[in-house]
């Protein structure tokens, strides 16, 4: 085995996990809905310091089946489910066109805590997508203008190019457009709340929507 083969093993085995007060998490106080824990979790996070809780995980199918995964930022959690936007014509774009379910998970180290979403994904319409990019800031505005996410880049100087070309755009036409630009929702059947714990006796609750809507609540073996 390579000294830096050695060194990173060293430096990875030498990292703490949790080496923070972990705050405790009854399961039988949870409420009936989901979402609702959520809020309230991630109201936690934020309270506790953690950077950029807004920031999730999604993982798609692509068209031959095979899974893939990205960070980026969630827009809205409510009652219809946990919501994000993209471009469709980017890779997550087809590959919800061609599949359209998703799993999104968060992670807020401050309080070792986990919520995982499984469902299916549904497209916002134009206008409510075109609402969804106003709403943001001058910069994804801009960033959305540059378009062609996902496909080949031939230099950086061509991306900067686009960009200056793309925040002048949005900062002269704040009500530009973005056709691609659309906003998806993932309506969850299962959303799972992990609450780590120091001796490993980490509490897991699951939410399963029945068929009728009703949401149950199960306890899971960490």
């Amino acid at each position: 085995m390579s000294d830096a083969q050695n060194a990173f093993r060293d430096l990875l085995h030498a990292q703490r996990v949790w080496d923070i007060d972990l705050p405790a998490f009854d399961p039988a106080t949870a409420p009936g809905s989901p979402v609702s824990l959520f809020h309230a979790w991630f109201a936690e996070a934020v309270a506790a310091g953690q950077p950029e809780p807004h920031t999730m995980s999604l993982a798609t199918v692509d068209e031959d089946g095979l899974p893939d995964v990205r960070t980026l930022m969630l827009h809205d959690a409510d009652g219809h489910g946990w919501h994000f936007a993209t471009h469709a014509t980017s890779a997550k774009g087809r590959h919800l066109a061609a599949r359209p379910h998703a799993a999104l998970g968060f992670y807020w180290p401050a309080q070792g805590r986990q919520v995982r979403i499984r469902g299916r994904v549904t497209a916002a319409t134009p206008a409510e997508s075109q609402a969804d990019l106003h709403a943001r800031s001058t910069g994804a505005l801009a960033s959305a203008l540059v378009g062609r996410q996902s496909e080949v880049l031939d230099s950086y100087e061509e991306l900067v190019r686009a960009s200056e070309a793309a925040w002048e755009r949005a900062a002269s036409e704040p009500d530009s457009e973005s056709r691609s630009w659309t906003r998806y929702v993932v309506e969850p059947r299962q959303v799972e709340f992990f609450q780590g714990d120091a001796r490993r006796r980490h509490v897991r609750l699951r939410y399963h929507r029945e068929a009728g809507g009703a949401w149950e609540r199960e306890l899971l073996w960490p």
